[in-house]
């Protein structure tokens, strides 16, 4: 049995076993202190530290090796380039789709805002723009590393890397070493693999135990919308633009993006799935390291396709609830705020928020609406983390398609770069 085929069937037994404890048990001391707050939050917090536990080092390496291994300056920023104006192409687009088919849909038009307990809620003031721009650069990179600050991270690491390009044979040991420890993190990623199935355990058991499925019922609607634009836009659109600007076939693609697919959704972490996100795209898609290790974290910090396709659903379901018409206007603006929010905001804590806060605000919207979804967020979350990870992907396939750093024998083979058993070394016999 394959790691995504086991790592899918465990799932799906923590989605049952957590919603048979909501419905049958979420009363009973035992079941909540020593299995749904002990075993299960021990375990899934664990699991996660030990994937946040690779983000830094791995970003790290990988960025300095890829940074030397493109060698010109140059085609680093075309790169950028490239990836920046589709990671924008691919949220104008997840915005679009969203408000289209919400408006097609209609949910919240016979919605009954007595049949759902409504809290109040305030909202998380953004940032201004300048700000965000400032903190792109680290007064300490210590600290930046210290807190996991991505951006931060990509910006020193970058320039990091073109210092060492620029002292020549002096810097060549650096890149080799870094290249070395590069090598050994990937492993470190395949041993942390192997425990990947008990972990996604333990987060959908715990998560399913607190928020079962009943939470769902009366927001159905707007559940159900959200959750169909968001796979309409993972093997859709997305495949369509991977199709005409990759050209390579989207179904070998969704194949082997299957179990990077499975961890985001169960960690609802595209911060935590980049050491995940990073193998699949180099051992399984057959990227190169120098657009891989660039184009992933990157687009782990500012890709926004989820939440932008949450914030176009979220806005005609409110507007259809408090029943305020937006018109044709209402909802240009609504996409273009979410494409402008995505750059403005980017790598800001609690950014789907802000950026839902930012587009109510703009077309009118009652603020204490974001009140009425909170409780579905964190299903639709880990959705939404599932596709922003095949987003990077999407986008890190197409870049490297159009630099020509892709082999494709890797990417059309089926069994390249699966996950292999981890032998332990021995003591040789002497």
């Amino acid at each position: 049995m394959n790691m995504t085929t086991k790592i899918l069937i465990w799932m799906a037994a923590g989605l049952v076993l957590g919603s048979l404890i909501n419905a049958f048990a979420s009363d009973v001391t035992f079941v909540q202190d020593y299995l749904v707050n002990g075993v299960f939050h021990v375990a899934g917090a664990i699991f996660i530290s030990l994937l946040k536990m690779l983000v830094v080092p791995l970003v790290t390496f990988s960025l300095i090796c890829g940074v030397c291994g493109i060698g010109d300056i140059n085609k680093l920023g075309r790169v950028g380039a490239k990836a920046f104006g589709l990671f924008i192409l691919t949220t104008a687009l997840a915005i679009s789709l969203a408000i289209a088919v919400a408006t097609i849909v209609g949910p919240g038009k016979d919605f009954d805002l007595n049949q759902t307990s409504q809290t109040e809620f305030k909202a998380p003031e953004a940032p201004p723009l300048s700000q965000v721009i400032i903190d792109l650069v680290p007064s300490n990179p210590v600290a930046a590393y210290a807190e996991g600050n991505m951006l931060q991270i990509i910006f020193f690491t970058i320039l990091f890397a073109i210092c060492i390009l620029m002292i020549g044979e002096r810097g060549k040991p650096i890149a080799d070493a870094a290249e070395r420890l590069n090598d050994v993190m990937m492993q470190l990623v395949t041993v942390v693999m192997h425990v990947a199935p008990y972990g996604v355990f333990a987060l959908m058991a715990k998560t399913f135990s607190l928020q079962g499925l009943g939470l769902i019922l009366p927001m159905i609607s707007y559940f159900g919308v959200v959750a169909l634009v968001l796979i309409l836009h993972a093997t859709g659109t997305l495949m369509i633009l991977l199709k005409l600007l990759g050209r390579v076939n989207p179904l070998m693609f969704l194949k082997k993006m299957r179990g990077v697919q499975i961890f985001a959704f169960s960690t609802s972490s595209s911060n935590a799935t980049i050491p995940v996100t990073l193998r699949a795209t180099e051992k399984r898609l057959g990227v190169e390291n120098s657009t891989a290790s660039f184009v992933v974290p990157f687009g782990a910090t500012i890709n926004m396709d989820g939440t932008a396709i949450m914030q176009g659903v979220a806005t005609v379901f409110i507007a259809n609830v408090y029943g305020v018409d937006l018109g044709l206007s209402g909802y240009l603006t609504v996409i273009g705020m979410a494409v402008l929010a995505s750059i403005g905001t980017a790598g800001v804590p609690g950014v789907g928020l802000i950026m839902l806060a930012m587009v109510f605000n703009q077309v009118g919207l009652p603020i204490e609406g974001i009140a009425l979804i909170m409780g579905v967020d964190r299903l639709l979350d880990m959705m939404r983390t599932a596709v922003n990870v095949t987003g990077d992907a999407t986008v890190t396939t197409i870049v490297a398609r159009s630099e020509d750093s892709i082999s494709m024998d890797t990417f059309n083979n089926p069994d390249a770069g699966i996950v292999e058993e981890v032998h332990l070394p021995h003591a040789k016999s002497s």
